[in-house]
């Protein structure tokens, strides 16, 4: 198969997938596509069904498992992309895509498996749930895409959240961790919200509101 072949071809899935079609793949070096942190994401976005069935056949052992290697993973790509400097628009895309797919699964494990513990403490999550759609919903309104900031304070967040679910599906419900990744995570999607109706157009790799005020040169 020849090189120009290969593109053709990587060129028409991206005009009939939504999530790709944001991309000119013919403008994109090779080395940008095939990188160790995009295969990573690339696992994730993969693995998703697989654990999705993990929850519905009633597997919690092999659920959290494939979880914490899923966020292991979302640990590494984004430091692998630093060091080796591999950092791009479609890396950044597919890490949020993967990232989002991997929480999903995430807090679905938390509803059917640690449902007892967990119910007396719904109303915090909704309210989490409410500013993340809130997000979402504006950036699709303002942007026609979603959105892949990567701020600092969305990515500690999910640190905290990774560790979290570690802790979760090896040690049990903590509250007091609960509370404090989900208040995190409040102040992160509250944050998203105020750069979305800031910026003019949809960027990725933000660094976080501070850094945008001082662009305007508000701060």
């Amino acid at each position: 198969m020849t090189r120009q072949v290969e593109f053709d071809i990587a060129l028409s899935f991206a005009d009939n997938v939504n999530f790709f079609s944001y991309f000119w793949l013919q403008d994109m070096d090779r080395k940008q596509i095939f990188t160790i942190p995009n295969a990573l994401s690339f696992y994730r976005i993969l693995a998703f069904p697989v654990i999705l069935w993990f929850v519905i056949a009633d597997k919690e052992r092999l659920f959290a498992v494939f979880l914490i290697i899923n966020l292991v993973t979302d640990f590494l790509d984004g430091i692998i992309a630093r060091v080796f400097k591999q950092e791009t628009e479609l890396g950044a895309r597919l890490d949020s895509f993967g990232d989002n797919l991997t929480y999903v699964l995430a807090f679905t494990g938390l509803l059917v498996f640690k449902w007892q513990d967990f119910q007396p403490h719904m109303v915090s999550f909704l309210i989490f749930m409410a500013f993340l759609v809130g997000s979402v919903v504006m950036s699709l309104v303002k942007f026609k895409t979603t959105p892949s900031f990567h701020l600092y304070s969305t990515k500690i967040s999910g640190y905290i959240q990774a560790a979290f679910f570690m802790c979760l599906f090896t040690l049990g419900f903590i509250p007091a961790f609960y509370y404090f990744m989900i208040s995190w995570a409040i102040m992160a999607a509250i944050e998203h919200m105020i750069i979305q109706l800031i910026i003019p157009g949809m960027r990725s790799n933000v660094k976080g509101l501070y850094w945008i005020l001082k662009e305007k040169r508000i701060l």
